[in-house]
């Protein structure tokens, strides 16, 4: 898949995450690369969570969140699976800049892996 095809991808992942969500993305940048920095990462937040932010503090850089193209192709089984996988990690991301930890998005993405069947 072409880089292009790749960031129509996460875009339309993206569009995928409910308006009540995505109306308070504020100063976030969506990044993709072609490989992680080191094994096992399908994507990366890297900023202040939403929740540890004050209204007194002084302009920031945005946050970046970095989707990262060869592993979830070598991940995916066809197409199909390959857009799932990206909206998944596309949702991951952005649970974290919503203060989620790590054990708290794992717990959300059962919760909705289970209202989906």
């Amino acid at each position: 898949m072409t880089a292009a095809e790749f960031d129509g991808l996460v875009e339309r992942a993206m569009e995928r995450i409910p308006g009540r969500f995505r109306k308070r993305l504020h100063n976030v940048a969506f990044v993709v690369e072609k490989e992680p920095p080191r094994p096992g990462l399908l994507g990366l937040y890297q900023g202040r969570p939403l929740p540890k932010r004050s209204v007194s503090e002084p302009f920031a850089l945005p946050d970046v969140i970095t989707i990262y193209q060869g592993p979830h192709e070598r991940m995916a089984i066809d197409e199909d699976h390959l857009r799932k996988l990206v909206e998944e990690t596309v949702w991951h991301e952005v649970a974290h800049y919503f203060g989620l930890d790590e054990a708290e998005v794992r717990r959300a993405e059962r919760r909705r892996a289970r209202l989906k069947y």
